[in-house]
This record gives C-alpha cells, sequence and structure tokens, in this order.
C-alpha cells in the first residue's frame, strides 16, 4: 500500500535514534509531525555507515556510543506510532542489524511495534527474496533506493518490488547536504514512473526551502536528512526538537531557508 503525502510535496524527515538520546528522538519525531513532516524515517545507528556521510555517521557514532540498540529503535517507533497514529514510519537500517537480530523476528517486531515499510539502504533488490517474502508476510512496505545510475533492468526491478514508495537519490555518492539541485533528480524520476504509480521520494542534499520547492516540481515528496541531523548535533536536547519543528515549518516557504 502506498505511504501517504498529504501535502505537496510530501516531507520525509530523517533522524537518527538514540541520538542524542532515546527521549529525544521520541521529542523530536513528535515536533516534526506537527511540523508538517508526512514520514518519519527513524535510523538504526550502524558502526560502518557507507552510504552516509560525515554528519549523519557521527550521529550514529554517539547513538551507538549511549548503547543504542536496534529493540530500543523498535521501542521509539511503537512510541511515535501511539503517539501520532496516523503519520507514517519507516525503519532506515544497514542490513547487518537485522540480520544479527533474525530477520522474521525482525519483521514480526517492527510490525508490531506500528512501522509502514523498511528501508534496507545497502539490500540489493536481486538479492532481497527472503526479505521480500518476510515483509509481505507481515504487511510491511520495502523501500528502495533508487541512483541516476541505475541501469533500466534493474531500475524496473526496484519500482515493480518497492511498496509505500521510491526512494530515489538526487545524487551520485554519499549523503549530505549541497548547495543546488542537480538535473540528474527529476531525470531519475521519469524513468521512474515508468514502471510504478507510487509516489516517488527524493533524497540526499535537500537541504532549504529552494530545494523543497524544486523537488515539488516533478516528485511527490522530499527527504531532509543531514540537514536535520546537523541541526540536532548544533543543538542541546532540550532545545533540539524546537529548533526542528522551526526548521520544517521553514522548509514550505517559497524562499530557500538560510543556511546555518
Amino acid at each position: 500500500m502506498p505511504i501517504a503525502f498529504h501535502q505537496k510535496p510530501g516531507l520525509v524527515v530523517y533522524i537518527t535514534a538514540g541520538d542524542p538520546s532515546l527521549e529525544a528522538t521520541l521529542a523530536i519525531a513528535i515536533e516534526a509531525i506537527d511540523a508538517g513532516a508526512d514520514v518519519i524515517e527513524l535510523g538504526v545507528p550502524f558502526s560502518d555507515p557507507l552510504g552516509d556521510g560525515p554528519v549523519i555517521q557521527r550521529a550514529s557514532e554517539r547513538a551507538l556510543s549511549r548503547g543504542t540498540r536496534l529493540s530500543d529503535v523498535l521501542q521509539v517507533a511503537r512510541e511515535i506510532r501511539t503517539a501520532r497514529p496516523k503519520a507514517g514510519l519507516i525503519l532506515f537500517t544497514y542490513l547487518n542489524p537485522i540480520l544479527r537480530y533474525g530477520l522474521a523476528r525482525f519483521a514480526d517486531d517492527a510490525k508490531s511495534a506500528g512501522a509502514d515499510g523498511v528501508l534496507v539502504i545497502d539490500m540489493i533488490v536481486e538479492e532481497a527474496a527472503e526479505y521480500l517474502a518476510e515483509m509481505d508476510r507481515v504487511g510491511l512496505a520495502p523501500v528502495f533506493l533508487a541512483a541516476p545510475t541505475t541501469l533500466d533492468a534493474r531500475l524496473e526491478a526496484i519500482a515493480t518490488h518497492s511498496r509505500g514508495f521510491v526512494y530515489a537519490i538526487s545524487r551520485t555518492g554519499i549523503t549530505g547536504k549541497q548547495q543546488s539541485m542537480t538535473a540528474e533528480a527529476s531525470a531519475l524520476v521519469a524513468r521512474i514512473r515508468r514502471w510504478t504509480k507510487l509516489p516517488v521520494a527524493v533524497g540526499f542534499g535537500i537541504s532549504n526551502a529552494g530545494h523543497v520547492a524544486h523537488v515539488a516540481e516533478f516528485a511527490d515528496a522530499a527527504v531532509i536528512g543531514s540537514a536535520i541531523v546537523d541541526l540536532i548535533e548544533r543543538s542541546t536536547p532540550e532545545k533540539a526538537p524546537g529548533e526542528v519543528a522551526r526548521f520544517i515549518r521553514g522548509l514550505r516557504q517559497s524562499e530557500a531557508a538560510p543556511a546555518r
């Protein structure tokens, strides 16, 4: 089932669970939803996050240093779902934490926690048969990443096997803020739409209102990650929820939010 985006464009907000604390993560998620986030992408901290830039890498290191485990992330997901039952909720993780936890157990517990879907950043669709079977068994939406360099055959498979939405990477490389959007993103979204009617969300580098407005011209949602995590890093646990909420409200302004 597609994940609902109630505004144009929808906003998917990424948060690393456990940074700066599990309690702060819950408060930040709730404030983000109330400020206009359609979907919370709850990141599972991992010791070797090769697909992430330095901002999210540091957040993972801080969360792990505080002992954050996958079971803790699932508990935060459960609390978000209880507090805001209508919000979209995606678990964002690398494959290794799932394998350590147990794939079937993870699927059961993620569904029980109230997640709508799962994005495994290093899961390639060609090797995802067992994972897809478990997602289908419990009714979770698998979300796959598509890059500008993805060949048509793989892109068709990604579009076919995704549920919820398709995540289009705006550029090649790792996560992180950027100054301007390239034409690669709109071209990729047009290619994805050849094979699916699911919503398409664009992420990697989106960091201000100008980026969000540009994404609205060709995609269904924008994913905001490093800009949020950077804001949290430079804030305090007490102030971070309110600052994140103000930042998200500013993303829907017609002019780009000032660099922070």
